[in-house]
């Protein structure tokens, strides 16, 4: 899988353009190499949300750099095993939270508390699991481990 990688340097303030592209980067599935430079696969669904996050830096006053890595390279080899790893970690958070999800529903059945605007909590609660889902698994090219574990959140 071909990778590319952004570095920048934003000025320091506002820090509001800093947090606005490492919220950015973070939405995107970017892997974190060290402060200002990250890595990306290429191709969709990562191709619009680079060049937003290029253009965001222009627009703050900096200057992005960017290279690309071929496949053949080791360095592919070690990003794709960040990005797998990132992948993990995302899917067991997601999973820590239906089984929360799940835990909380249980309990109020159990105590008779699921009122219509308790029912009303509940269903926002599921529909923010299921958009979770889907953002994990549109990124998730590797197919990571937990993530067939996870379709029974859909």
């Amino acid at each position: 899988m071909p990778w590319r990688v952004i570095t920048y340097r934003l000025p320091p303030e506002p820090s509001r353009h800093r947090v606005a592209v490492w919220r950015e980067l973070r939405r995107l599935g970017a892997v974190p190499l060290q402060h200002g430079t990250w890595a990306v696969p290429e191709g969709e669904p990562f191709d619009a949300g680079f060049t937003h996050v290029a253009g965001a830096i222009e627009a703050a006053g900096g200057r992005p750099v960017v290279l690309a890595v071929a496949e053949q390279e080791t360095s592919a080899a070690q990003l794709e095993e960040l990005f797998t790893a990132q992948r993990q970690a995302e899917w067991g958070e997601f999973l820590a939270d239906c089984g929360k999800y799940e835990t909380e529903l249980a309990g109020e059945a159990a105590t008779g508390k699921l009122t219509p605007a308790e029912l009303d909590e509940e269903e926002q609660s599921l529909d923010r699991l299921r958009r979770w889902y889907r953002t994990i698994k549109a990124r998730d090219l590797r197919k990571a481990a937990d993530r067939e574990i996870g379709t029974r959140y859909r």
